[in-house]
């Protein structure tokens, strides 16, 4: 133990003496998402083994790949996510114009519900802009709906990280920006389940359910593009993109990849953007392609995720 304590006090000692506490005291959350991440796709591919009815809502191979993919993107997550701690602590030590007292109830409600109307915009702005669906599309791509879906996380965070820069702008400690976070993802874990029916209509009005983000995953027209809240509804109460559940939702993309292959999953939107950049003549084609909602056409009015799986071919 006082080995780890020194060599962690040996790494930090290159760091400005303003960012070393910032970071220290991050540590320790930056640590807890990454165990709650690994832990609880450890769980699934445990009851995965174990045999399941069909209502279960469970298939074999999309249930692997899912939990393959939470495996994987606890290592990539923490790729991302230490940048974040580095970039984080340089603002909160050099930019913010004060900083906020961690005692203090405000600041963790500053920090609580900063994180998630930032997950709102990102998660908002990730199905809006294709090259940023691209990095989560591979969270829609199962047509089943359980807590293995859950794990099914996109391997690039770049987009989490920069809409939550205002945090330690703001003066909220790097540590409470990612303890907010590990809360945030606790609370969604639960969400992504058919076994519970809607709740008691109060917490239905202010926080996400399992009913509201069934809404969220489902390709219905009626859906596309709705509850993008993590924690909280009221976001999309307030923003115009609440939709109840009227109905049970058919899952996945508009158009299926057709692939258990969690490389291909990752990817095919990346490639899918690279063959219609190359497609275009002009440079107002190539931008629309890339920075335009999916299913950007030229001269076409957009329509919501009909390029998820394979490009912008109808």
């Amino acid at each position: 133990m006082q080995g780890s304590v020194a060599w962690v006090s040996d790494a930090l000692s290159v760091l400005p003496p303003q960012m070393r506490d910032p970071v220290l005291f991050a540590i320790p959350f930056f640590v807890l998402l990454l165990v709650l991440e690994w832990v609880a796709a450890r769980k699934l591919e445990q009851l995965e083994d174990a045999e399941r009815p069909p209502s279960g809502g469970y298939h074999g191979r999309d249930a692997v790949a899912s939990v393959s993919m939470g495996l994987v993107s606890v290592a990539t997550t923490a790729a991302w996510k230490f940048l974040a701690l580095l970039g984080y602590a340089a603002l909160y030590a050099y930019v913010a114009p004060w900083q906020l007292p961690s005692t203090q109830w405000y600041t963790w409600v500053i920090a609580i519900v900063g994180v998630d109307l930032g997950f709102y915009v990102y998660h908002r702005m990730a199905h809006r802009v294709r090259l940023v669906w691209a990095t989560h599309q591979a969270h829609h791509s199962s047509e089943y709906f359980n807590f293995a879906t859950a794990l099914r996380q996109k391997w690039n965070n770049s987009g989490e990280i920069l809409v939550w820069i205002p945090l330690p702008l703001l003066g909220v400690p790097p540590w409470m920006v990612f303890f907010a976070f590990s809360l945030n993802l606790i609370y969604q874990f639960w969400v992504h389940t058919e076994r519970i029916d809607k709740l008691w209509r109060p917490f239905e009005f202010i926080f996400n359910t399992p009913s509201h983000h069934r809404v969220h995953h489902g390709r219905d027209p009626e859906y596309l593009d709705k509850n993008y809240g993590g924690i909280l509804i009221i976001w999309d109460r307030l923003f115009g993109t609440f939709q109840p559940e009227l109905f049970r939702p058919h899952y996945g993309l508009t158009k299926p990849v057709g692939t258990f292959n969690i490389w291909k999953l990752q990817t095919h939107e990346y490639v899918a953007i690279a063959r219609d950049v190359r497609s275009a003549s002009r440079l107002r084609d190539r931008l629309g392609y890339v920075f335009g909602p999916p299913g950007w056409l030229p001269g076409a009015p957009p329509q919501p995720r009909v390029a998820e799986a394979a490009g912008t071919a109808p």
